[in-house]
């Protein structure tokens, strides 16, 4: 039996000549799915045209000529428009007479899905493993090349599979150093193979020593200091490399218990009279958010990802906005679009770091963890 993708041309054109009859009377009427109420044939068409991924599942289109029905995504060539009708689900379209695409198998569980359970797989092993995996010997845990995984686990996540593994690594070796005996039992607990590597990474990640940190962080100290703005109270806090909290709000104790529960092990000491200048210009930031923020020092810590994130929101130029879609893409993950609204959110120094300056695809303010008022009134003070 020849198989329906083979089928003639002149079946097609008969097809044509007839009007589609057969398939056509089959197919329910659009108005009444849910589909319809909540995509326009506009929007639809053009995520067939985008082949975004973010619509499978959201419906199927049919294709009158071929009889095949297609997830949006579908890599294959775009049919003419004339020719699609649009399905709530894979069954009204077969239903009406279409059968599955081979090409993008929409009864599957769509590249969408396949990605995230790799990813989920991955990270599955990176979060059990007791020592350092290569990419090689994740990949091949997995049943993927290496290239495919670095690629689908970067985009799907914002982060490579060995940063993962590293920001994993510095979960545990909080936990090891808090819990361990000694600083060289928590070497081994956190899953390092040599101390040297161990002593290295934790002042990199943690600003302090190791022993420092098991102590408490007795020797990290970190000025506060608070000001009166026309957008209300903002506390500052600095440690000796520079800013590392500034915060927005109403109420000062709830401001400075902000900045307590982001560093719990430290210890907070009131600014003396050097530290009014550092608080003066970050009251004329507020002010004016427009001003030049470039040497003001920063010291905010973050994860890998967090910090990539906050680096692009720097170069968003005053009197301008973004969207978390094109931050995404700015910082070379155009799928991590909720990650990128997660780091906003936990975006450590207001105004400095200009999260203000991201909306919603639709124009909307969207959230801002210093209240959306706020944020509307920075945009509009940075207006010309």
């Amino acid at each position: 039996m020849t198989p329906p993708e083979f089928e003639s041309k002149e079946r097609d054109a008969a097809d044509r000549r007839a009007g589609h009859d057969g398939l056509m009377s089959a197919v329910p009427d659009p108005a009444s799915t849910e589909l319809v109420r909540s995509l326009t044939d506009d929007e639809r068409w053009q995520t067939v045209l985008e082949r975004d991924e973010a619509a499978d599942g959201r419906f199927v289109f049919g294709v009158v000529t071929t009889g095949v029905y297609c997830r949006p995504s579908c890599p294959a060539r775009r049919p003419l428009r004339s020719n699609v009708r649009w399905f709530a689900g894979p069954a009204e379209a077969r239903a009406a007479g279409l059968r599955a695409c081979r090409r993008c198998d929409p009864d599957g569980p769509g590249p969408a899905a396949e990605r995230s359970a790799l990813v989920a797989a991955s990270c599955a092993i990176l979060d059990r493993a007791d020592r350092a995996v290569t990419l090689t010997e994740l990949a091949e845990r997995v049943g993927v090349s290496a290239h495919h995984l670095h690629r689908t686990f970067t985009s799907t996540l914002g982060l490579t599979p060995k940063a993962y593994a590293d920001a994993r690594r510095a979960g545990r070796t909080r936990a090891a150093l808090r819990a361990a005996p000694s600083v060289t039992d928590a070497v081994w607990a956190a899953g390092y193979e040599a101390p040297s590597r161990f002593h290295a990474d934790v002042a990199a990640r943690l600003a302090m020593t190791p022993s420092s940190f098991r102590g408490g962080a007795a020797d990290e100290r970190i000025a506060v200091a608070s000001a009166t703005t026309t957008l209300g109270t903002v506390v500052v806090a600095a440690t000796a490399k520079g800013v590392c909290a500034i915060q927005l709000g109403d109420d000062l104790d709830d401001l400075v218990a902000a900045v307590r529960a982001r560093f719990p092990s430290a210890e907070l000491v009131p600014a003396d009279a050097s530290f009014d200048h550092l608080v003066g210009r970050v009251v004329e930031l507020v002010e004016h958010p427009g001003d030049r923020t470039g040497d003001l020092p920063l010291d905010v810590r973050g994860t890998a990802f967090q910090e990539r994130v906050w680096r692009a929101l720097r170069h968003v130029a005053p009197g301008t906005t973004t969207t978390y879609t094109d931050l995404a893409e700015a910082i070379g993950s155009p799928s991590a679009v909720r990650a990128v609204a997660g780091a906003c959110a936990a975006n450590p120094v207001a105004v400095v770091v200009p999260c203000h300056r991201v909306l919603r695809r639709d124009g909307g303010l969207s959230g801002y963890r210093w209240g959306v008022e706020r944020k509307a009134e920075l945009l509009r003070r940075e207006q010309p």
